[in-house]
């Protein structure tokens, strides 16, 4: 059986953010967004800011045991991220 996915509360906002961005694409659904830009796919788990701690990192509770997995082991890109700033220093980087 298949449950309805919670959303961070910052995720919305992210989301329509991102889409107001010329040549930016984004897709919900995928833990949690994908982000196309300029060719590339980016992978963002995104959370709140209640579960990052004062140094920036993600408390441990907040993560399930596939995120985990997931920061350890997958090849491509994937991020944890808890605001639009962060996506957007990483994807539009100056050359």
């Amino acid at each position: 059986m298949k449950y309805a996915k919670k959303v961070d509360v910052n995720q919305p906002g992210i989301v329509k953010a991102l889409r107001t961005i010329p040549g930016v694409s984004v897709e919900v659904d995928h833990d949690d967004i994908l982000v196309g830009y300029k060719g590339r796919t980016y992978w963002y788990e995104i959370k709140s800011l209640k579960e990052i701690k004062v140094d920036g990192t993600v408390k441990d509770s907040a993560l399930r045991d596939s995120q985990k997995r997931i920061l350890k082991t997958f090849l491509g890109h994937y991020r944890i991220v808890w605001s639009v700033d962060q996506i957007l220093n990483e994807i539009i980087k100056e050359k």
